[in-house]
């Protein structure tokens, strides 16, 4: 019997967002969601954890089935504790004094050095916290867990433990798995859903191999639909004839089968009626230009945390027009403060970092924060940019905010929808410098690529923070590191 089964499962609110979808999940099923942003993927997965009703169909659940649910934020109670609490407040009270001996168990699970142990989880890398969430779920004993988006802010090291510890510390146990991390996808699942306004469709394969499938179930669709319109066509002309035969010569039986011709024609483009699709969303970037041959040169900075903490040294470095520089390191050693002191030497000025007088900045981080929480969609993109109301609808549409999602507050917004209105944002800003800090984060796998194309097509200028693998192999001409307490060149001698 299989552990869960779905079954023609359907959401509207109010827009359709998924329908008739079926899914039978199997003890050790690793299977990978795809949806573009807003395309309901966490919606489904809360449906499944018993968090939200869906609007059709049902879910079938075995009796005394264990469910995990690894959500994309980490409940602001949780970040004053520190990690092992945390993870040990996942237990029920009456068996936290028992089974408080699990806490240390999950945490060698995904290597956790003994002095994170202690800290609190508002204290922590973003992938610290992922990683913390993850713990909570598993030391449940659950039989299917539900993973949204795991590898958000995850570093490569804690990327490899990751997938090692689902691969083979997890053996029996379900997986449902929302990620737009297309190497993670190929590592990690057996099973590829793609989720879909109109036919959700279900391949016996990873990411990649599923994708290709799907193209050619696509391409086969439209050409069935070509013939079906074709015939239709064909249909209401033979009909046309026939009644004007059949008029002129007072002939009932003619006029009789013209207008079952016409019947099965209407019948025929009746199924062909398109079906509602979520607007996915455009990403475009632009660059200004500039004379400048170097852009940002750097003499000796040392980076140090908001405490004062010193994280790591940079040398002398020159960042040179066309450059895509991505740099790479582990959780917490600074990446992030690298970027807000790059910023800031372009707004304030700090000492050692020297910028072309013609570079115009560009910038995202990871939360957005550059985003007023407060304002709307609509209020940002027309106030900040002088824009006016028609011509802000269009933008904001053209991203792939609805009349709806453009007259609500920033901050209630989905991380994919703060994601592309940042990078409307910077595209309208009209930069010829980008300084971004996991701009992939929220945006779905088309996103991704449409931003990777752009950014190579403008030839842009741009400093990344980037885990995503994928991502960092298409981008980046060349690659900093962060280790040992100093900022280098990847391919530098030590």
């Amino acid at each position: 019997m299989s552990l869960m089964n779905i079954r023609a499962l359907g959401v509207a609110s109010p827009r359709v967002l998924f329908r008739d979808l079926d899914l039978a999940v199997e003890a050790g099923d690793r299977v990978g969601l795809i949806a573009g942003n807003g395309a309901g993927k966490s919606t489904l997965l809360r449906c499944i954890a018993g968090q939200a009703e869906a609007t059709t169909g049902e879910i079938t659940r075995r009796r005394g089935l264990r469910v995990g649910f690894v959500e994309q934020d980490v409940p602001g109670a949780l970040l004053d504790l520190t990690l092992a609490e945390a993870v040990r407040r996942a237990l029920a009270p009456e068996d936290r004094e028992a089974n408080g001996w699990k806490v240390g168990l999950v945490l060698d699970m995904f290597d956790t050095p003994d002095a994170m142990r202690g800290r609190a989880l508002r204290a922590l890398s973003g992938g610290w916290q992922r990683l913390a969430l993850i713990a909570r779920a598993w030391i449940g004993d659950p039989d299917v867990l539900l993973l949204d988006e795991p590898t958000n802010h995850l570093d490569l090291e804690r990327m490899a433990v990751l997938e090692d510890w689902i691969r083979y510390q997890t053996e029996g146990v379900a997986m449902v798995i929302a990620s737009h991390d297309r190497a993670f996808l190929d590592n990690c699942t057996t099973r590829t859903l793609f989720l879909r306004t109109d036919v959700c469709r279900g391949y016996a394969h990873p990411f990649s191999r599923a994708r290709d499938l799907l193209a050619e179930d696509d391409a086969a669709a439209e050409a069935k639909l070509a013939k079906e319109a074709k015939e239709a066509a064909r249909l209401r002309k033979n009909a046309g004839q026939l009644k004007n035969v059949g008029i002129n010569s007072g002939s009932d039986l003619l006029l009789k089968k013209a207008k079952y011709l016409t019947e099965r024609a209407e019948a025929i483009e009746e199924a062909l009626k398109p079906a509602e699709r979520v607007r996915a969303g455009e990403i475009r970037l632009s660059n200004r230009g500039t004379h400048a041959k170097v852009l940002l040169s750097i003499d000796d900075v040392v980076v140090s945390a908001p405490d004062g903490v010193r994280l790591f040294a940079a040398g002398k470095l020159k960042i040179f027009q066309g450059d895509r520089i991505v740099l790479t390191g582990a959780n917490g050693v600074g990446k992030s403060q690298f970027v807000r002191v790059l910023r800031q030497a372009l707004g304030e000025g700090v000492a050692g970092i020297t910028a072309s007088p013609t570079l115009v900045l560009g910038y995202v981080d990871q939360q957005m924060s550059q985003l007023p929480a407060a304002e709307t969609a609509h209020q940002f993109i027309a106030g900040t940019f002088g824009l006016g109301d028609q011509r802000s609808v269009s933008l904001l549409a053209s991203a792939g905010f609805d009349v709806q999602a453009q007259g609500r507050a920033i901050g209630t917004l989905s991380p994919g929808q703060k994601a592309r209105l940042g990078l409307l944002a910077l595209r309208l800003a009209q930069p010829n410098f980008y300084l971004m800090d996991e701009p992939t984060n929220h945006v779905d796998i088309a996103g991704q690529e449409r931003l990777e194309a752009e950014i190579v097509t403008h030839g842009a200028t741009c400093v990344l923070v980037s885990h995503d693998r994928a991502f960092v192999a298409a981008m980046a001409t060349r690659n900093w590191v962060v280790e040992a307490g100093r900022l280098r060149e990847a391919d530098a001698e030590n």
